[in-house]
């Protein structure tokens, strides 16, 4: 019998809501108010102010399937496992059970027939092997083979393969790994789960957060101990049919299809043709995400944009290496909308967005794609040696639009190397004040120890809503968010640059807000009762049916989960620093608070 992907986020979400989880919803892939990553990267993100000790509206026993992107591997794409967007099943105990619960729970719903029923035998687990910050992890390892894991089959592995920490600081603990034995011979005497020889499939990590690790590096315990697990949709759909790879489950079958019938060639016919396809697959997919989501991205030359614009083009240059036709990619992320319709709607709420920011794109990348690989080709036959120099890399970027990694890649393919540390060099110079397509750009943030400022910007952007609607009307809707240590970033939907005027009376009115040393309360209510009092709400949805609403005197009303201020005078003075566009009818405001 085929597993689908539909058929385990119901069994899962079940089986969980049967120990009293309540279901909550996926998150945005965009995070709000944590600086420190651009893409929602893991489930635990959206809840890091709950596993701090904060009260979730819908208790202390959560599961959800959450939407993620990961580009960290993004060369590894095409090969059997490796995915940039992947859908993540996870439960959670907030201060509630602990590791004994948790672990029993997932080796019944891996084993047991009337859920996964997999063979325990192809079943190996790592657990913490302790060091000078935390003890060995005997528990949880006696607890696996009281469940059935034999001894031999219980690794235990050092910090860097069993520890789990978003960033470099904030909630922490040791893990345990769950392995699936994919039949691969082993790849020597000592091959275990830390090889990447591919005989061991991690499809389940479960995390216990009992630690939090500060900037200064020591840990301290955490206020309550929780656990955070995570299940890889694709990678135990995959393993649930037996399938040698994640791209033969049903979620890329069409896609594929699509694929071969616009290339009129054969997915499976040789290595290179079968990892064009792949990559095609994959990031056409992962594009088609991040266009559709509710905050929405589009392609730029900094942040979330940079990364989605270097997906799109990167699967256009395979799309012509496939001598696919023009508008191919739009083709295929309109399959990924009627894939998904029925579980991620907002794919069809934007399906207009997603095809026309698709053809905008592969046709600004079309014009430079053939004139930038001829120069490439043209550099190459004229430099000594196998190394690209980083100049001529900047000048692929500038000139023609390649973004360095597209040039690293097009350089092995032809047995070249890049000079990456003289390019960035080059681009430094070019544009000492950007970071533009650094993923990892952003420092700082509430998991980075910058709690209170992050708190009193995230409280100010309350109020540059509230006052953007009163001056600006009531078609003002936030589109996303970003903060730093030291200010925010506010993406809001509007059709035009605000006049000088308009910005200055909407600094005013938030100064007032200010001023006037308002009051903020916090109330929890269901969603429909939120809703009717007025209260508004980018994220109305992911807490679940029940949630917070954080007013601000009579200004402002706001369904939210990020942390606020006690109220508004605590803020300080506030200034707009600029505001410009940040896509087709949006606009983006950028602001800080400075001392009074």
């Amino acid at each position: 019998m085929k597993i689908t992907s539909q058929f385990l986020r119901e069994k899962y979400l079940d089986f969980f809501k049967q120990r009293g989880h309540a279901v909550i919803q996926s998150a945005s892939l965009i995070p709000e108010n944590d600086p420190s990553v651009l893409f929602t990267t893991a489930g635990m993100h959206p809840l890091i102010p709950y596993l701090m000790g904060q009260k979730h509206p819908c208790g202390t026993r959560l599961t959800d399937v959450q939407k993620c992107v990961r580009t960290g591997d993004i060369e590894e794409v095409g090969d059997d496992s490796h995915l940039t967007f992947f859908e993540m099943l996870g439960n959670w105990s907030l201060g509630d059970y602990f590791n004994r619960q948790s672990i029993q729970w997932s080796y019944q719903f891996l084993t047991d027939p009337a859920y996964l029923g997999l063979d325990v035998n192809r079943l190996s687990v790592t657990v913490f092997a302790g060091d000078d910050d935390a003890p060995r992890d005997e528990d949880s390892a006696q607890t696996w083979q009281q469940c059935g894991i034999p001894a031999d089959r219980i690794y235990y592995l050092p910090k860097k393969n069993n520890w789990w920490i978003a960033g470099t600081t904030g909630p922490c603990g040791p893990d345990t790994e769950i392995f699936w034995d994919t039949g691969k011979p082993a790849c020597g005497e000592h091959c275990d789960p830390s090889c990447d020889c591919g005989k061991y499939l991690e499809i389940w990590n479960n995390v216990f957060m009992q630690f939090n690790r500060q900037a200064d590096g020591t840990y301290l315990p955490l206020v309550q101990k929780n656990v955070d697990t995570g299940m890889g949709l694709e990678r135990t759909v995959c393993v649930l049919n037996g399938y040698k790879s994640v791209y033969d489950i049903d979620l890329f079958e069409r896609a594929l299809q699509t694929i071969q019938q616009l290339s009129g060639k054969n997915y499976g016919a040789d290595a290179k043709t079968t990892r064009a396809m792949r990559i095609i697959a994959d990031h056409v997919r992962t594009a088609t995400f991040l266009l559709g989501d509710p905050v929405g991205v589009v392609p730029s030359n900094v942040d979330q944009g940079y990364v989605l614009r270097r997906l799109i083009r990167r699967a256009v240059r395979m799309a012509n290496s496939l001598d696919m036709p023009k508008g191919s990619i739009v083709q295929i992320a309109q399959v990924y909308v009627d894939v998904y319709k029925d579980v991620y709607p907002e794919l069809t709420d934007n399906r207009a967005k997603i095809v026309d920011e698709l053809v905008k794109e592969e046709e600004k990348f079309s014009k430079t794609l053939v004139a930038g690989e001829k120069e490439f080709f043209k550099v190459i036959s004229h430099i000594p040696g196998n190394v690209v120099p980083g100049g001529t890399a900047f000048k692929l970027y500038d000139t023609f639009g390649f973004p360095v990694e597209m040039t690293v890649e097009l350089a092995a393919e032809n047995g070249y190397q890049v000079d990456v540390e003289g390019f960035r060099q080059k681009f430094a110079e070019h544009q000492a004040k950007s970071h533009a397509g650094s993923e990892q750009r952003f420092k700082g943030g509430m998991a980075e120890g910058g709690g209170v400022e992050i708190t009193r910007l995230h409280t100010a952007t309350h109020l540059l809503q509230a006052a953007l609607r009163r001056v600006l009307g009531d078609e003002v809707k936030q589109k996303g968010s970003n903060i730093t240590t030291e200010r925010l970033r506010f993406d809001f939907s509007f059709g035009r640059p605000m006049t000088a005027d308009e910005i200055a009376e909407t600094e005013r009115l938030v100064n007032w807000a200010i001023e006037s040393d308002l009051p903020i309360t916090c109330e929890e209510m269901p969603l429909d009762d939120a809703r009717k009092t007025g209260a508004i709400g980018l994220f109305g949805d992911k807490y679940g049916q029940v949630v917070k609403v954080y007013t601000m005197g009579n200004f402002s009303k706001e369904i939210c989960g990020g942390p606020h201020a006690n109220s508004t005078g605590e803020l300080g003075h506030f200034v707009i620093t600029k505001e410009q566009s940040s896509g087709s009818g949006v606009r983006r405001i950028k602001a800080e608070l400075h001392s009074k």
